[in-house]
Order: C-alpha cells, then sequence, then structure tokens
C-alpha cells in the first residue's frame, strides 16, 4: 500500500478539477484516492476511467463526500460557496485538510468556515497562484505609499464561464489596497456603475469586470493621480498555475495544526 498523502478533488469534471487530476498523476509526492460531482451528474457512479479514457485512475466517481473522503488526507475544492462551507464542516469531522480556491462566498458562509477550521486544516485562497499573491503584497505597499489623490481602480477580466463578480481575486486586491490606506473596503468600495451615478467620491475603490471567450485570468490595478497612472498587472495564461499551487497547499496543510490559513502562509510571506 502506497505511503503517499492520498487526495480528494471536487468536481472531477470540471476544468480545475481535470486539470487537478492530471497533475496529481504526474506527481510523484501525492495520489489520487477520491473524487465527487454533483448528484445527478453523468459521471456519478463510473470509475473515472470511464468517464474520461485518457485519466489512467480506476477511481469510483460519488457524489456523497462524506463517503468519498472518509479516508483521505487533504481535500481539494474550486467548486461552489455552499459546497466548500459543507466540506469544511466535513473536514472538522473527518480530519483532512481542505484547500479551498473557491470564490464568491459570502461572510455567513466566511463565519462557518471559519467555525471549523477551529477542529481542521482549512487553506482558503481567492487565487493559488504564487504571481497573484506577490501582486496583492505590492499593492498594499504601493496603497500605503499614496493617498486618496490617488484613485485606485481594480479591472479583471475572465472567460464567459465564471459566474461571479468582481473576481475572488480582484476582491483579494480591493481588500489589500483598503488595507494599505487603512480603511474597511466595504466603506469605500465603489460597485459596477451604471448611469448616472455621480461623481466618483474621493479614497473610494472600483472594481469592473469583464467576461468573454476563454480569458484565463488576466488583472490590473491601477492608481490614477492628475497627469500620472501607476498600473500593476497580472496576467495568467495557464490554468495550471493554480492546480500546481493547490497541490502544495495541500501537502503544506499537512504539517499544520487546526486553523484557517491563507497562500501567504503557504509561501512563508
Amino acid at each position: 500500500m502506497s505511503s503517499l498523502p492520498k487526495i480528494g478533488i471536487v468536481g472531477a469534471s470540471g476544468r480545475m478539477g481535470q486539470m487537478l487530476i492530471k497533475a496529481i498523476a504526474d506527481s510523484e509526492k501525492m495520489e489520487l484516492s477520491a473524487v465527487t460531482e454533483m448528484t445527478g451528474h453523468p459521471w456519478v457512479g463510473k470509475l473515472l476511467i470511464e468517464s474520461n479514457p485518457e485519466n489512467p485512475h480506476e477511481i469510483m466517481v460519488l457524489d456523497d463526500p462524506e463517503e468519498a473522503f472518509g479516508k483521505v488526507d487533504a481535500v481539494i475544492d474550486f467548486s461552489s460557496p455552499s459546497s466548500s462551507t459543507n466540506i469544511a464542516d466535513l473536514a472538522s469531522r473527518l480530519n483532512f485538510v481542505h484547500v479551498i480556491g473557491t470564490t464568491g462566498i459570502d461572510r455567513n458562509q466566511e463565519k462557518s468556515i471559519a467555525r471549523s477550521s477551529k477542529s481542521a486544516v482549512i487553506i482558503k485562497a481567492g487565487n493559488m497562484s504564487m504571481g497573484v499573491n506577490l501582486l496583492v503584497k505590492i499593492t498594499e505597499m504601493v496603497a500605503a505609499s499614496l493617498d486618496a489623490d490617488f484613485d485606485i481602480e481594480i479591472v479583471e477580466a475572465h472567460h464567459h464561464h465564471k459566474v461571479d463578480a468582481p473576481s475572488g481575486t480582484a476582491l483579494m486586491l480591493g481588500e489589500a489596497a483598503a488595507s494599505g490606506r487603512r480603511v474597511d473596503l466595504s466603506d469605500h468600495m465603489d460597485k459596477p456603475r451604471y448611469g448616472a451615478v455621480g461623481a466618483r467620491k474621493r479614497g473610494n475603490i472600483g472594481f469592473s469586470a469583464i467576461r468573454g471567450g476563454s480569458i484565463v485570468g488576466e488583472h490590473d490595478v491601477i492608481f490614477a493621480g492628475n497627469g500620472e497612472r501607476i498600473v500593476l498587472s497580472h496576467i495568467a495564461t495557464d490554468r495550471s498555475i493554480y492546480s500546481s499551487g493547490a497541490l502544495k497547499a495541500a501537502l503544506w496543510g499537512l504539517d499544520q495544526s487546526p486553523g484557517l490559513y491563507d497562500i501567504f502562509d503557504v509561501l512563508g510571506m
């Protein structure tokens, strides 16, 4: 029997699920142990290799996370806010590391996940990319250096399948800018504008979302002053940056005590 860490994946058929499964197959540091899909999905009840012949894993696709993840060491989850909240509760009961890359989680769900982290290792990040997280840190530093004479706008672009806006990464950047200015983002957020919304309020942080085609992920943080602009950018061209970051987080979490962590903890930042 292998002694490698056993990894479970939520959402086997999704873009991230498929990429994670392939990354685990190519890894010598872990093994795929369980996968799930939503009840009613055509893959449920079939071997993974039956639904995806290119995949070497003969693992049954289940729709019951408790049954699927009973013997795993870590679960990686890019699913939905309600699903991630439920998996976090399961992690607290079954004692596995839970890596959450899901975005669009609301405040009540955040509180539920935080409660679960009291008895489970939960690593939650709006983006698993090292480059994005460096951008977050730089954004905070620049925001701290410039006063409110510089308006802050965050522009993000994603593929046309993405269902939430602004993206989790855009919100991370907004939180970083607000932290640099020592304000609460919820009190200084300019939500998407339409119609006669009036002049921009000094000190607010604006957001714009673009959806189209197969865009993997692009984020710009614009500091617009009088006569000059500073633009910080990150462009993702390959979704594998997210899967490799998530797998790194899962392995890191195996050696941690229960708590709620983020990607900065994983990267030692």
